[in-house]
């Protein structure tokens, strides 16, 4: 065999052996449920309230009003939902909103008081669910790094401005149709949960 037949055959051999690394490479990462997130944690809700484990992709309606309750420096916050998930769940959607003339950057409080959640950056992890009937309280529940199963990353709300929220929490027996709802710098609200 001359020289040139022989490295065309190598590069034959060099293409196909890169190709199948490539196919090996490009299903490796191939998207799916329990998949892990960029750091390497286990993939968690969104930020913006879109996906909730247990639950549906369906959005909630923002249009529906559960209850409403006013704050300080013009903040309202809005329920659109508060409904039980497979699993044990109960998840609350709404959205807070800047009515005031002036950005609000008083989101710390709304962490709340817990020492875990206080390197972690603003969330509404401080909110919480009041079962009147069964004397318990129930907190917004962690992942396995200790980081809330809710709305976190943002550090001011501008005015004028709304910023979606969502909640997971341990769901409360079935005989349990309502409880009281309280985030942090707010009055708390007498909800009714739904499924």
């Amino acid at each position: 065999m001359s020289i040139r037949h022989t490295l065309n055959a190598r590069r034959r051999v060099i293409a196909v052996v890169i190709t199948g690394a490539l196919a090996l490479t490009v299903a490796g990462c191939g998207g799916g449920e329990g998949t892990k997130g960029e750091s390497g944690s286990s993939a968690k809700p969104a930020d913006n309230g879109q996906a909730k484990p247990g639950s549906s992709n369906a959005q909630p309606d923002a249009d529906q009003v559960i209850a409403t309750v006013k704050g300080r420096d013009g903040m309202v916050l809005t329920v659109n939902s508060i409904q039980r998930d497979s699993g044990g769940f109960v998840t609350v959607n709404g959205q807070v909103e800047n009515t005031g003339s002036a950005a609000y950057y008083a989101t710390t409080e709304w962490r709340g008081t817990e020492q875990e959640l206080q390197g972690s950056g603003q969330s509404v992890g401080g909110a919480t669910l009041v079962d009147k009937v069964g004397k318990k309280r129930y907190y917004v529940l962690r992942d396995t790094e200790g980081r809330c199963l809710c709305t976190a990353g943002f550090t001011q709300v501008d005015a004028g401005k709304k910023l979606p929220v969502f909640m997971q929490f341990p769901a409360p027996p079935d005989s349990t149709s309502e409880v009281d709802f309280q985030l942090p710098s707010f009055p708390s609200a007498t909800l009714k949960i739904v499924g």
